[in-house]
């Protein structure tokens, strides 16, 4: 078996299951700290900062990382952005503290009436005057950047709206379709392969869901690693053309 230089690791079903932990993940990452081999969570949740995301590891699971093993659809839209045109620094936002904190730090100021870009996210406050302002940028030539397409998060009580669905809506509204970021789109996987400092073919992508994270790799030549304790099924991947490069039951059946 080919020996990687660096993994790309989802979080949500590959590393805990919301709430839950998923021990064989643990092992799986305490392996990967023995052998010095670098890794990084690349995750489509923008809500959240990297900050935040190592301290939910550490107190709910017992993963010790830093914030340098983080790289969310957040980090990746900002980074995605501030490389289209030195000269455009403003933006107009629809999204949480995670993406808002992101784009900050790359020197955007956030500008309601004529923004260069319009970006759009998960966001547990949208309201219809959000939406409206969103709407109007992008009708006076804002560019329209979407975090990433999930249209449902799942949580304690069923799946609930995601970042997809909220850019749907302002899709809806201008008749423009957004730039994605997030996996399974290959910006994400770019931006994540320039911050982890390997090539696409010195990485495995890791992860349960074949519609995001095992497309992600595919789309970007990246051998890809399917973990069959979150969402994706041994029906679905079946039906599929393209198959992941690896699948295991657990982490604890990869050799590294």
């Amino acid at each position: 078996m080919k020996k990687y230089k660096g993994y790309l690791i989802d979080l949500d079903g590959t590393i805990y299951r919301g709430k839950e932990p998923i021990p064989a993940a643990k092992r799986f990452v305490e392996k990967l700290q023995q052998k010095g081999i670098p890794f990084l969570f690349v995750t489509n949740n923008s809500t959240q900062d990297p900050e935040k995301v190592v301290r939910n590891l550490k107190l709910n699971f017992d993963i010790n990382v830093n914030i340098d093993n983080v790289y969310t659809s957040g980090l990746a839209t900002a980074d995605y952005v501030a490389d289209l045109d030195e000269n455009k620094r403003s933006a107009y936002v629809i999204g949480e503290s995670g993406l808002r904190k992101a784009l900050f730090d790359k020197g955007f100021k956030f500008e309601e009436e004529q923004p260069d870009y319009t970006i759009v996210g998960l966001d547990y406050d949208v309201t219809y005057h959000k939406f409206e302002l969103a709407t109007l940028a992008i009708q006076k030539g804002s560019k329209f950047i979407g975090t990433n397409a999930d249209t449902n998060l799942p949580n304690e009580r069923g799946l609930v709206p995601g970042a997809g669905s909220v850019i749907s809506l302002v899709e809806c509204a201008t008749q423009k379709k957004a730039t994605y970021i997030g996996k399974p789109e290959p910006i994400i996987m770019k931006k994540a392969l320039q911050k982890i400092g390997l090539s696409n073919d010195e990485v495995i992508m890791v992860g349960d869901n074949y519609m995001t994270d095992i497309l992600a790799g595919i789309r970007s030549n990246i051998d890809t690693l399917l973990v069959y304790t979150g969402v994706s099924t041994h029906e679905l991947v079946r039906q599929k053309e393209i198959k992941p490069t690896f699948e295991v039951e657990s982490l604890d059946e990869w050799n590294f």
